[in-house]
């Protein structure tokens, strides 16, 4: 029997960010903790507004699998009983750990490559953050843009770090009229990846799309059954935990994403240490990574993850 603790975490962020359209000062998590023969093991996930997911929701789901979790639900179980989403990654995440915490083989210390989020401000404010960022060491940075000073935002964040590989983000809010010219724009400033450039649904508009930069799927991609419909309309997927509901899943994608032909970006929502740690092996098959969640915290747990000089330290 497991003895089950689940419960939200608030934590604050050390400078206010523009999320899911408002200016947010902290995040809330939500945690799971699994203790069995004097071994505790813990999860993390974050609601996902995009996906109709909030405090409440999660926690609602969990509790609808309590009797399941204190009698030892299994990860293959669990992909049944909940869809992909932030409650099944916390149970998921804490049942990898209690599993890792019942193997004799020693965790490894890891260190790999990382990009940088910069998100949505002013062209001269974005500019001014990836610079300080490219002093630090960070050549990989992933622009968060919306329908608005496209050019400007680009133009002046290129001319600040001319020799940065730049991902854009556009959070679905672009749409097929005039996206040809916009991603020249992105190919002649040397753009690497146009990341999620129109809304979930309006994939079709890029099936056989020639576009001069890969395009990646974000929201549109959260499971494996997905990825045949996308095949023919992206380059590359990004897989996050929160978004594909767990590890278990997100491995499977990223499996599957490969044999596609199409390259992986392991992604991370806004989250402690808990969260970066559990995304390790996910980052250790993908192509490129993004695990900066937790150096946006004014505080994060311990054992933390640092991010400093291009690199993620686990």
């Amino acid at each position: 029997m497991y003895q089950v603790k689940c419960y939200p975490e608030v934590w604050p962020l050390h400078v206010p960010l523009r999320l899911a359209g408002e200016r947010r000062s902290d995040i809330t998590v939500i945690v799971v903790e699994l203790e069995k023969n004097g071994i505790k093991a813990t999860g993390e996930a974050a609601p996902q507004a995009r996906f109709a997911e909030s405090e409440e929701s999660v926690l609602a789901q969990i509790g609808s699998l309590l009797p399941q979790l204190q009698q030892g639900i299994s990860r293959q179980e669990l992909q049944t009983r909940l869809p992909a989403g932030a409650a099944r990654n916390a149970i998921d995440s804490a049942l990898w750990q209690w599993e890792r915490a019942q193997s004799s083989t020693p965790a490894m210390p890891a260190i790999m490559n990382t990009a940088r989020c910069i998100h949505i401000d002013t062209p001269e404010a974005m500019a001014s953050s990836a610079s300080a960022l490219w002093q630090h060491g960070f050549d990989r940075l992933r622009i968060r843009l919306d329908e608005h000073l496209i050019s400007e935002r680009l133009i002046a964040i290129r001319a600040a770090v001319p020799e940065a590989t730049l991902f854009v983000d556009a959070m679905e809010s672009w749409s097929a009229d005039g996206l040809a010219a916009r991603c020249q724009l992105l190919a002649d400033l040397q753009v690497q990846v146009l990341i999620q450039p129109l809304p979930v649904g309006k994939d079709a508009a890029l099936s056989h799309f020639i576009h001069p930069l890969p395009i990646a799927a974000d929201a549109s991609c959260r499971s494996r059954e997905q990825l045949p419909a996308l095949q023919s309309c992206y380059d590359m997927v990004v897989i996050t935990l929160d978004k594909a509901g767990g590890l278990t899943e997100a491995l499977a994608l990223a499996e599957a994403a490969h044999q596609q032909g199409l390259k992986v970006l392991a992604g991370c929502s806004l989250g402690t240490s808990r969260a970066m740690r559990a995304a390790l092996p996910l980052a250790q098959v993908a192509d490129e990574i993004d695990l900066d969640g937790a150096s946006w915290l004014a505080a994060d747990c311990e054992p933390s993850v640092t991010v400093r000089d291009g690199k993620v330290y686990f």
